[in-house]
């Protein structure tokens, strides 16, 4: 059997963008970074922090979120045909040194928390108080994820479409970043 490849379809690029169907903010990030490029083994080790499996592709793919594409141009090797869905969450389970350590996860978290706490008290004022005692309160990248979609929704309210893109594309960034020391 190939290496899975998956690919967003009409469904998934409308949740991307317009968030019509209110998809977890658990399942989001794996959704974003589906593009048709990547194996299901590359996808999954890039969300393997966050906790995401291969259940979790399973469910974007039963919700339609997601298709398989069988190939993509000059990107599948003998190698990588032989692979099933049981070595992709095997592969991942044993590429344990490859994910965030204690110590990486624990800088992130605190960057996301500068992020959240810089743009909040820059953007909304007094107005983002509320959202700031969330900031303060989150204690998981779960939690600020959830967090994103409240921050970014008052941006648009208040400061407009054009910032609220802008501090989406800067806060994904934060948010959904590869540990650098393990890629480099």
């Amino acid at each position: 059997m190939h290496d899975v490849y998956f690919d967003k379809t009409e469904k998934g690029k409308d949740e991307i963008s317009h968030r019509t169907y209110h998809l977890s903010a658990k399942l989001r990030p794996l959704l974003v970074i589906i593009d048709g490029k990547r194996s299901a083994t590359e996808l999954l080790k890039n969300v393997y922090g966050l906790g995401l499996t291969q259940s979790h592709l399973d469910s974007l793919l039963a919700e339609g979120f997601i298709a398989r594409r069988t190939e993509v141009a000059g990107l599948l090797t003998t190698a990588t045909a032989t692979a099933t869905a049981s070595a992709i969450e095997a592969s991942v389970d044993n590429q344990l040194e490859t994910t965030p350590t204690v110590e990486s996860s624990y800088a992130r978290l605190i960057a996301v928390r500068n992020f959240f706490n810089e743009t909040v008290k820059q953007t909304l004022g007094l107005r983002g108080f509320g959202l700031q005692l969330k900031v303060e309160r989150a204690a998981s990248l779960d939690d600020f994820i959830e967090l994103r979609g409240v921050f970014l929704e008052a941006v648009e309210k208040h400061k407009g479409p054009e910032t609220a893109h802008d501090l989406a594309v800067r806060l994904d960034h934060v948010l959904y970043q590869r540990d650098t020391t393990t890629t480099m």
